[in-house]
């Protein structure tokens, strides 16, 4: 892609229009590559990293970013072999967009998609430490002791899963609502640390990814990302720094 002036690029991005575009350059509010930039500046939107008050910027048209409420009984896949409806069936855009992580058939909530690979394999990678927030609910009510072993951390079969929080929302009846906040994706996790506890989950979302927040996103609806959204992915994982090589196994919650 051609370079373009910087103030062309951020206006196109939707950050603000070309003259104040021109305001915030001269003000010194806008970085390149680190730098403070300069009016007149040209930009790669492929290659430079642009940021406005220290947030950074998509300023490249050709990536996407899309949130999705996921119902229940649908696969987190571009394609399914056994013929069940995949979260691809659920957006219709031109443009080949992967899953951030994968959740399983039953968990309905928040689900990232986006061709951005690189800020992905950031997101998935269990070194950034990414929080997401996931709401179960249980049979209640959950005892405090149940809740200090849940907090303590549950030995899986596959390691010790430990959540960052762990938290009562509600109780109704024989119901709670529990949150679970946890930095890795390992398969069906939450279910089976609530599982190990006695605590069949009935239903399970993810409400929050990174700190981009599901909010009133009817199920089965997706809608592209806000550059403060993206801005705040690329924060939670520190700007973009190298992770270190991943161990095998992980995905599903």
């Amino acid at each position: 892609m051609a370079e373009q002036r910087l103030q062309k690029v951020l206006a196109a991005a939707g950050i603000a229009s070309r003259r104040a575009s021109e305001e915030l350059i001269v003000q010194g509010r806008v970085e390149v590559n680190g730098e403070i930039a300069e009016l007149g500046r040209k930009v790669d939107p492929e290659v430079d990293v642009v940021t406005v008050d220290g947030e950074r910027i998509n300023i490249d048209p050709e990536r996407v970013y899309v949130m999705l409420n996921k119902p229940q009984g649908v696969v987190t896949t571009l394609d399914d072999p056994e013929g069940r409806p995949t979260v691809m069936d659920l957006i219709n855009l031109p443009q080949r967009l992967f899953p951030v992580g994968r959740l399983d058939q039953d968990t309905e909530g928040l689900l990232l998609l986006t061709n951005d690979g690189e800020l992905t394999n950031a997101l998935t990678h269990p070194s950034y430490g990414v929080e997401r927030t996931y709401v179960a609910l249980v049979p209640g009510p959950v005892r405090g002791r149940t809740l200090g072993q849940l907090r303590e951390g549950v030995e899986l079969d596959d390691g010790r899963a430990t959540p960052v929080r762990a938290r009562v929302l509600e109780t109704q009846r024989s119901k709670a609502l529990l949150e679970v906040v946890m930095t890795e994706g390992r398969k069906r996790e939450v279910r089976r640390m609530l599982g190990a506890l006695g605590l069949h989950v009935e239903r399970l979302a993810r409400v929050n990814y990174g700190g981009v927040e599901l909010g009133d996103l009817r199920q089965g609806k997706w809608r592209f990302l806000r550059q403060p959204e993206v801005a705040q992915l690329h924060a939670a994982v520190g700007g973009g720094r190298e992770p270190r090589p991943r161990r095998p196994g992980g995905g599903r919650s």
